[in-house]
């Protein structure tokens, strides 16, 4: 039984048209009659029997795996999924690598052309002098600390103080004095600005301007350990020398003010303190002149020791005077006129004891006048006792805080700080900047990696296109 043709019919038209194009043409079958197609009927009975359903459908999917593995050669779609990308046309290939090579013509060759030619026709020689130094800070000890043997001698560096040379050295500060100096407009004016615009200094700008070039033209360097490393450029050797010299000695200045600002704050409150001692103890001393004056006594102490001494010896003579009286009362008459003279020494010894203790405040009838003419030894050796009391204390007030002072000052002379230089500032005998080739291998570098970001970034539209 032969395949209905209504069938193979709407197997084509169940195909996409990109499928039928490109489908074997069918071969061209001779035409039959009629009469012959009569004829032939008989035959038809001799043919083997008809195929079976799953050799059909076998055969069906051969004939479409052909299909596809065709539509796949020509770059085309297939059930949905997107097959090899189709060839390029050559037209189009070559305007891609024609604006490839414009492109890298333009990015890179010719800045990189450009770069070496400004560099090696334009730049200015530039000369570099070095120099570097460090903050030191002495420590030394005392001629106690000698004699017990645990003296440290030496120095050590203050990080501190580096951070703040780092940042004074950048400072507009030094800029301006280095530049009301040495004229750093003119020495850094040297290269024509017409000529070499990029590297030369354009004369004369203001402070800011000049504080940028400096940046440019000073570098400094610091490695965290207390030292400092400088590199100054400038169009002659001589021009950059200077003004490393002048950086250094600007520096070492102002770490002097910073150790004489230290000392001083150091050494305040101890002066302070040496100072109100030094008037308690003035005062003091002008009480016990004032004293020593009106009563016109030097030292009471003394007078009172010699006062107790007369008294003393007035005792030792009154009783040596009633022994003799009792002795004579004893042995001769009551008329006797030794008795009379032994009983008027007695009463005059009384009397003059009875003086002095009046004079000391011993006695019932001392007084006291209000011009200190009456005044009692005791009250007079209780007023001087308490004035010297005061002075004590006043110079003993002042010997503290004069060791004290003492002591500051010495610390802070133990501790002075000075700017000392491992690299005296150098002398260049030829140019190191700019650095020509490296500014070249960087130009031509970032010249052909920008070139190949746009190159890919313009590929990767076109292709999502």
């Amino acid at each position: 039984m032969s395949a209905n043709p209504n069938t193979a019919s709407t197997s084509d038209a169940r195909k996409s048209p990109e499928d039928v194009a490109v489908k074997p043409a069918a071969p061209v079958l001779p035409m039959v009659s009629p009469g012959d197609a009569a004829k032939a009927k008989p035959k038809e009975n001799n043919k083997p029997p008809q195929r079976t359903e799953q050799e059909k459908k076998a055969k069906l999917k051969e004939l479409e795996a052909r299909d596809e593995e065709d539509n796949v050669s020509r770059g085309k779609t297939v059930g949905g999924k997107v097959a090899v990308a189709a060839t390029v046309s050559p037209r189009k290939l070559r305007s891609r690598h024609v604006g490839a090579m414009l492109s890298f013509v333009l990015l890179v060759i010719v800045p990189t052309a450009l770069s070496g030619w400004y560099l090696w026709e334009r730049a200015a020689d530039r000369y570099v002098s070095t120099a570097g130094f460090s903050v030191r800070r002495e420590e030394t000890s005392s001629a106690l600390e000698l004699l017990g043997g645990i003296a440290s001698l030496g120095g050590s560096s203050s990080s501190s103080d580096t951070h703040i040379l780092h940042r004074f050295i950048q400072s507009q500060e030094m800029v301006a004095i280095v530049d009301a100096e040495l004229d750093l407009r003119t020495l850094w004016s040297k290269a024509d600005p017409e000529v070499d615009p990029i590297f030369a200094y354009h004369a004369p700008g203001t402070i800011e301007d000049l504080t940028d070039y400096w940046d440019r033209m000073v570098s400094v360097f610091n490695d965290n350990n207390g030292l400092i490393d400088i590199q100054v450029q400038a169009f002659t050797p001589e021009d950059a020398q200077a003004i490393a010299e002048m950086i250094y000695a600007e520096s070492s200045r102002m770490i002097n003010e910073l150790s004489a600002v230290a000392q001083a704050d150091a050494t305040r409150f101890s002066r302070e303190e040496l100072d109100l001692a030094v008037e308690r103890l003035k005062e003091a001393r002008e009480a016990l002149t004032l004293f020593r004056n009106r009563t016109q006594i030097v030292d009471p102490t003394a007078s009172v020791q010699s006062q107790m001494g007369l008294l003393s010896s007035l005792e030792r003579q009154l009783a040596e005077t009633l022994i003799d009286l009792d002795i004579l009362r004893q042995t001769t008459a009551v008329n006797d006129p030794r008795i009379v003279a032994a009983e008027r020494r007695v009463e005059v010894i009384e009397a003059r004891m009875q003086e002095e203790r009046d004079k000391l405040g011993l006695g019932s009838n001392a007084q006291t006048g209000p011009e200190g003419e009456g005044d009692a030894f005791a009250d007079l050796l209780g007023e001087y006792e308490r004035l010297m009391v005061d002075q004590q204390f006043a110079e003993q007030a002042y010997t503290g805080a004069l060791v004290s002072f003492d002591a500051a000052v010495a610390q802070t002379r133990r501790q002075s700080r000075y700017l000392a230089a491992h690299v005296s500032p150098t002398l260049a005998e030829r140019s190191d900047q700019p650095q020509r080739l490296t500014l070249l291998a960087f130009t031509a570098l970032f010249s052909f990696l920008i070139w190949a970001i746009l190159v890919l970034s313009a590929y990767a539209l076109k292709d999502r296109r």
